[in-house]
């Protein structure tokens, strides 16, 4: 873990960056019963004006796997292949800042990228995810939904539910448990796979879409 100000000196020089929040806010993350990790930042409105513009031009869903030293804004371009517009570079800019910020939290070699384009709910029911520490980022549209500790009921994981109503009916405990991510927000998800977090985390779900909306998301996966 070495998050320090070098990121801030490393990212800067990148054109449409946009590092208006305390990354440190990131470390929380860390604290044992911490599983979910909310940095908010400003909207940057040229990726939102660029995203609502081409968003139907993008793929549907790209990945790749980068080292971080080498994420820079032309080489993400070329990999991702995204449209010519205003904005573009702004967007490029931040996804490769937050592949820095990252993989500096993270500390490994490389990270796992995916940018999904989304016109319904990716994943509508509550789960926890088997992995490590996973960084969320909703560029456009609806911001990832997560169930407070305080309101969920985990025992609800061990039974058979014959409808996800019902499951759901059994794991929250009040609907007022339910928090939603705000766009262009951090969110940094502790799955099961963390080092003593098998009996733990973040229990959180993709929001529903309005059938005229499409969503933006990026996803960081450590990879060593």
């Amino acid at each position: 873990m070495r998050l320090t100000k070098q990121i801030s000196h490393q990212t800067t020089s990148l054109p449409g960056m946009n590092i208006d929040f305390d990354a440190m806010e990131c470390l929380s993350i860390f604290e044992p019963s911490q599983q979910v990790g909310i940095v908010t930042r400003p909207n940057n409105p040229r990726i939102s004006a660029y995203l609502q513009q081409f968003s139907n031009q993008l793929s549907a869903g790209s990945r790749l796997t980068t080292r971080q030293k080498e994420t820079m804004p032309a080489l993400l371009d070329r990999q991702l292949r995204l449209p010519e517009g205003i904005g573009k570079q702004d967007l490029l800019a931040d996804i490769c800042l937050l592949v820095k910020l990252y993989a500096d939290l993270m500390d490994c070699p490389s990270v796992g990228i995916r940018l999904e384009v989304l016109k319904h709910a990716m994943c509508p029911k509550f789960h926890i995810d088997r992995t490590g520490i996973r960084l969320l980022c909703t560029y456009l549209g609806p911001g990832t939904e997560w169930l407070d500790e305080a309101f969920c009921n985990r025992n609800a994981f061990a039974s058979t539910h014959p409808t996800d109503e019902i499951f759901n009916q059994s794991l929250v405990l009040h609907p007022q448990g339910i928090r939603q991510a705000p766009e262009q927000a951090l969110v940094l998800l502790k799955g099961s796979l963390w080092q003593g977090n098998q009996h733990g985390g973040a229990i959180h779900r993709s929001p529903q879409i309005a059938e005229t909306t499409t969503r933006v998301v990026l996803a960081l996966d450590a990879i060593w």
